[in-house]
């Protein structure tokens, strides 16, 4: 196909702020990992699929539940509202856990 470009797990973005690896970025409606450390408006590479663990909110998780990004406070949760669906849990997480564990969606919404 000659206007293929390529698979699009990560894509290469303009930092919105300033990232480290492994941190969670918005950018619009998409949504990833930074692959590396960034400045604000440094390009960087986001995973946009795939399983990684990011901070939560002191909220519990079941296995399978919808996961949202919260922009403001830079962690997931399962509260709606404004915040953006990233994926789903595949583990369960309890309230005191640091950490979920999101399968990504690699879904724009």
């Amino acid at each position: 196909m000659k206007n293929w470009i390529q698979p699009g797990d990560i894509v290469t973005v303009a930092a919105p702020v300033a990232v480290n690896s492994g941190d969670g970025l918005l950018v619009g409606t998409l949504f990833g990992v930074a692959v590396s450390t960034a400045a604000v408006g440094a390009t960087v590479e986001i995973s946009t699929t795939g399983v990684v663990d990011l901070p939560k909110a002191a909220v519990a998780i079941t296995l399978g539940a919808k996961l949202y990004w919260d922009n403001t406070a830079k962690n997931v949760t399962t509260t709606v509202g404004t915040n953006t669906l990233i994926g789903c849990a595949i583990i369960a997480a309890a309230i005191g856990d640091a950490t979920a564990r999101v399968r990504l969606n690699g879904v724009v919404v």
